[in-house]
């Protein structure tokens, strides 16, 4: 079956609403509200996903969402680590950059305890 799709976009959860829409505003991402309790988080066009006021540590903290950068991983990094995200944000924690044989990446955890892989292959 050929499947007409135009996008895909996870749901993920907020632990503190208010302070997740800072965090993506702050990373960069536009952040739109489409009911009191759900934003449609946009990185890039069809590139986005739903940030809900919905909290479940378990559900939260094994979410995982992996975000595959065109060009210069290094460049990225270094303007994710200048925002200084851990220390606006109790939780967050950001990684160097990991080299695999399948390509690099780095991690992001946002304020719910959610992992972002910012990479690109080989």
């Amino acid at each position: 079956m050929i499947h007409p799709a135009k996008s895909i976009r996870t749901f993920i959860g907020a632990k503190d609403y208010a302070e997740s829409i800072r965090f993506y505003e702050i990373l960069g991402f536009n952040v739109r509200a489409v009911s009191p309790n759900m934003s449609l988080v946009t990185v890039k066009e069809n590139i986005a996903f739903y940030l809900q006021d919905a909290y479940l540590k378990p559900w939260c903290e094994n979410s995982m969402i992996f975000l595959e950068i065109e060009d210069d991983l290094e460049s990225y990094w270094e303007a994710i680590k200048v925002l200084g995200l851990p220390d606006k944000f109790p939780g967050t924690k950001l990684s160097a950059i990991q080299h695999s044989d399948w390509g690099n990446e780095f991690f992001l955890h946002d304020p719910a305890g959610v992992l972002w892989h910012f990479g690109n292959f080989k």
